[in-house]
């Protein structure tokens, strides 16, 4: 096979994922009482094997949705224990520790091949009406049409970066902040499809926020000669989660040492309401020499 081949390709690849095939991944199908099996989904156009943990984050998200109907998510916790593959559907199954009249509490087993790989703690709730309300007020950045586009290839997906052009290159130096602008089209008007794919983006740039500090590294270099990867999503929903048009992802790496870092963030939408708030711990380590037996295709 040709170079030009290989682009193609991989072009072609890139082309697959779409916002609507997205969507329909994050539908879990029923396999029993407090049971679902999720599918994986395509490979990655940079031949990655491993299943991004947001995306499974997401797929439980809609089952736990499913399987308390009368109530809203209203908060997820999630550790990526075990790499998912791309290959056999992931089995979701729900611990149910408590079902009351306005709230409930799961934990969701995320397993492939028999072992468990992620666990997610889910919060529901009947929301009621305000007693008091204020929320963190939109950070002052520069607008959608004035910042940078990004290249995380979905159809049916825009991303824009404020401020930064390439969020990989370790020269791209600055404050331990990033602030991301992506647009949907369309927007999912299912509450738990909207909660699902606003946590599927929360672990995408947390580790480029972390290395944007540091002068000399970048996520190009991650799984090559460092190693990387998200460990925790945490994530809270604050009704009501809808929205047109862009949405502001800000995110600040408040510590890294120690082989870990840790961020936290909001999601606004293009009004200034908050939806979400978020935090993420990810892994930030030398590569071992016993990592390089392994493709990095398949690294965690």
């Amino acid at each position: 096979m040709t170079n030009s081949d290989t682009t193609t390709e991989r072009a072609t690849e890139e082309v697959q994922w779409t916002l609507e095939g997205l969507l329909d991944l994050f539908e879990p199908a029923a396999d029993g009482p407090n049971r679902f099996l999720a599918q994986t989904g395509l490979v990655g156009a940079d031949d990655r094997q491993v299943v991004e943990g947001t995306q499974v984050l997401a797929q439980a998200i809609v089952a736990a949705a499913a399987r308390f109907p009368d109530k809203s998510v209203r908060s997820v916790h999630a550790v990526f224990a075990r790499v998912v593959l791309v290959g056999p559907p992931v089995e979701l199954d729900i611990d149910v520790v408590a079902e009351g009249r306005s709230t409930a509490t799961a934990v969701i087993s995320a397993s492939q091949h028999g072992k468990r790989c992620i666990t997610v703690t889910v919060l529901l709730d009947v929301p009621s009406g305000d007693v008091i309300r204020h929320h963190l007020p939109k950070p002052d950045v520069a607008a959608p049409a004035d910042s940078h586009v990004g290249h995380m290839p979905m159809t049916g997906r825009e991303l824009r970066l404020v401020d930064i052009v390439d969020v990989n290159s370790p020269d791209e130096v600055g404050p331990p902040e990033l602030h991301a602008w992506l647009r949907y089209d369309p927007v999912p008007q299912r509450a738990d499809l909207a909660k699902a794919l606003i946590a599927y983006f929360t672990g995408h740039l947390g580790i480029s926020t972390t290395m944007r500090a540091h002068e000399g590294i970048g996520t190009a270099q991650a799984h090559l000669t460092v190693s990387t990867a998200p460990m925790t999503v945490s994530v809270s929903f604050h009704e009501p989660v809808e929205w047109k048009g862009w949405l502001l992802y800000g995110h600040e790496s408040t510590q890294v040492g120690a082989g870990m870092s840790y961020v936290r963030g909001t999601v606004h939408t293009e009004e200034g309401e908050l939806l979400a708030s978020f935090t993420q711990d990810a892994l930030i380590r030398p590569l071992r020499t016993t990592d390089t037996d392994i493709t990095h295709q398949s690294r965690l």
